[in-house]
């Protein structure tokens, strides 16, 4: 055996573990489909004869063998179309909850450096959000700690999140 013949051997190898790895990551993508929601499947840009299948699928969840097979003729029919269309839109989509997650957390840390913090952070509010109102920062907050010392439900706490989320919005 000469030494191209080996690394043609060794690159087909790869060639078809590659391959591999792409059907099943397409057969997982039918299953992720199959999993989602109907109302977010009718978002993505999927073929008629695709959404049969996955709607079929659904309905024999419950048959082991015949679930497992649906799931690889998705696949297959996944693989015949192009998916990255797909590929893209999901991952457009965990983009967007992931933006969203991180302005909520960010929220939260604002909500909670006013408890913390109170004038003193109420200024660094109104220079990130100029229309905010201060005089209903203070309210909220002395509410919310009110309600924090006598054990009360965190109504204000929940108000004071509420208005930082109206006021990133604006």
């Amino acid at each position: 055996m000469s030494q191209d013949e080996f690394f043609e051997d060794d690159d087909s190898r790869l060639n078809k573990s590659a391959r591999k790895r792409e059907v099943h990551a397409i057969t997982d993508l039918g299953a992720k489909l199959v999993d989602m929601p109907p109302s977010q499947v009718a978002e993505l840009p999927i073929d008629g004869h695709i959404l049969e299948a996955i709607t079929l699928a659904r309905k024999i969840r419950n048959k082991h063998v015949g679930f497992k097979r649906q799931i690889q003729y998705i696949g297959k029919l996944l693989r015949n179309s192009d998916p990255e269309p797909i590929f893209e839109a999901l991952a457009e989509r965990e983009r967007a909850h992931l933006h969203e997650q991180q302005q909520f957390h960010a929220l939260e840390k604002w909500r909670d450096r006013l408890m913390e913090e109170g004038d003193d952070c109420i200024q660094a509010v109104v220079d990130e959000w100029p229309h905010a109102d201060r005089q209903h920062l203070r309210q909220l907050i002395r509410t919310a700690r009110k309600q924090r010392e006598l054990n009360k439900p965190p109504a204000a706490f929940r108000e004071l999140f509420k208005y930082l989320r109206e006021l990133a919005s604006q």
